[in-house]
C-alpha cells in the first residue's frame, strides 16, 4: 500500500537548501520515492494553517518511508536540511 509524506517547508537559506536537494533527490529514486509536488502554488481552503512550501512524495509503503526516514543516508542530509530550513511533515498510508 503506497504512503504519502506531505512536508511544510520555511527555506532560510536557499543555498544551501539547494544543496540538500541535490543530495535529497537521487536518494529519493533510490528509495523508490515519487515527487507529486514540490513547491507549486497553493491556497488554503479552511482552516488556520499557514504552509510556505509544500512537497508532497509518494513511497511503495509506510515501511519504506520509515525505513528512509531513519536510515543513514537521510540522517546525513536531515541535518543539511535542518540547518537551513525548519519543516512539518506527515506520513499517511494511501488505499
Amino acid at each position: 500500500m503506497s504512503a504519502y509524506v506531505i512536508f511544510d517547508v520555511d527555506i532560510r537559506d536557499s543555498a544551501k537548501y539547494q544543496e540538500f536537494m541535490n543530495g535529497v533527490k537521487p536518494a529519493l529514486e533510490a528509495a523508490g520515492c515519487k515527487y507529486l509536488a514540490r513547491g507549486g502554488a497553493h491556497k488554503v481552503y479552511e482552516g488556520d494553517w499557514s504552509p510556505r512550501r509544500i512537497v508532497l512524495l509518494e513511497f511503495p509503503s509506510l515501511a519504506a518511508w520509515e525505513e528512509f526516514y531513519n536510515g543513514a543516508t537521510y540522517r546525513g542530509l536531515k541535518a543539511i536540511r535542518d540547518a537551513c530550513s525548519e519543516a512539518r511533515l506527515v506520513g499517511v498510508e494511501g488505499l
